[in-house]
């Protein structure tokens, strides 16, 4: 625990410091969202899940990735792509995390 946070929970009573300690531990949404992203892209099974991804002879893949193409791959690629309720199931799927 650190310092910052050892002292602040010192200041608080029994059971708001064991709030603190959870929402402390709980993966904040938006890195829940980041590891979905890698999940997904991880699972494509292509070169070109993404945009911004390398092709095989070191191009960005830009439009000819699977998430530009019309009736490409659902892969996702962008924060603003994981909605709140994907953040949920993950919270519930991943209790300890």
């Amino acid at each position: 625990m650190s310092l910052v946070l050892g002292c602040l929970l010192a200041s608080l009573s029994s059971g708001e410091q064991l709030e603190a300690k959870e929402r402390a531990a709980q993966l904040s949404a938006a890195r829940i969202r980041q590891i979905l992203i890698e999940e997904s892209v991880s699972a494509y099974s292509g070169s070109c899940p993404c945009p911004y991804s390398t092709a095989r002879n070191g191009s960005r893949c830009g439009r000819r990735s699977a998430y530009s193409r019309p009736g490409g791959a659902d892969v996702l690629c962008y924060p603003k792509d994981v909605s709140d309720a994907l953040v949920e199931q993950y919270r519930a799927a991943h209790p300890d995390d």
